[in-house]
């Protein structure tokens, strides 16, 4: 995968044409880019993201961001009780417990 200014590229390889296709996979909108080498596929990921931020300053539109850093967990009520009690239980917010607890399993 590769990243320019937060959009992620995931890439694939079509065998047939011998052509590496990629998708920027973290936007709604859709970005695409391709190319036969990495230094090919970098350079289509930052001309096709550039190019979607043009578009959308023309339009007077603002472009879909990767993540805002927000988002909503719906959980039984018990677990959010749970997990309430146990993040004041170690001086924490719901929230700071919560992000530990994700960031902890990108740990490898």
């Amino acid at each position: 995968m590769f990243n320019y200014k937060g959009y992620v590229g995931r890439i694939d390889y079509d065998d047939e044409v011998g052509t590496f296709h990629g998708e920027v996979i973290n936007t709604r909108d859709v970005i695409t880019f391709q190319g036969k080498s990495v230094n090919e596929l970098k350079k289509a990921l930052r001309e096709s993201v550039e190019d979607y931020l043009e578009f959308c300053r023309e339009r007077g539109e603002e472009p879909d961001r990767p993540f805002s850093g927000k988002f909503v967990v719906r959980v039984p009520p018990e677990v959010h009780r749970e997990a309430f009690l146990k993040a004041k239980s170690e001086g924490k917010s719901l929230n700071a417990w919560v992000r530990e607890a994700i960031e902890k399993t990108g740990e490898r």
